[in-house]
């Protein structure tokens, strides 16, 4: 399948429709059908307990997976998630980036579903795994 953003695009986009995440999250690998980001943990990130966050995973996921919808479709901004369902499995190494993996297993006119699974950087075992849906608006 040929991508429509290639790695510097999707940067570029985060940059513009979304700096809140931009400057934490970048894209470090994309495949045919496969993205790979790196969240930056930084104290924000983190939790009681010497933790990365639940909400910071969800987040991570949830970009990880639009951008891999955008590579194909292009910079639709308003496509939205519609469903996720979150494993959080292991506790997260806190002074280690989270290395977040999107799959798309669907990617239609009206739907996108995608698989992710999350690793702390250098540890084998996930940390979390998600699936993941998203509308995309009509042309």
């Amino acid at each position: 399948m040929e991508h429509k953003m290639d790695i510097p695009g999707l940067q570029s986009f985060l940059i513009e429709a979304f700096p809140q995440v931009a400057g934490e999250i970048a894209v470090t690998e994309l495949a045919a059908d496969q993205l790979t980001v790196r969240l930056k943990v930084q104290d924000k990130h983190l939790r009681p307990g010497g933790t990365v966050s639940g909400p910071t995973m969800f987040m991570l996921a949830d970009v990880a997976v639009y951008l891999a919808i955008l590579s194909r479709i292009g910079p639709v901004a308003l496509a939205v998630t519609t469903n996720c369902s979150i494993d959080f499995m292991r506790k997260p190494v806190a002074d280690a980036d989270l290395i977040c993996t999107a799959r798309l297993l669907k990617c239609g006119r009206v739907l996108a579903v995608g698989d992710v699974l999350i690793h702390s950087a250098g540890q084998a075992a996930p940390v979390a795994r998600a699936s993941l849906t998203y509308s995309i608006p009509p042309k």
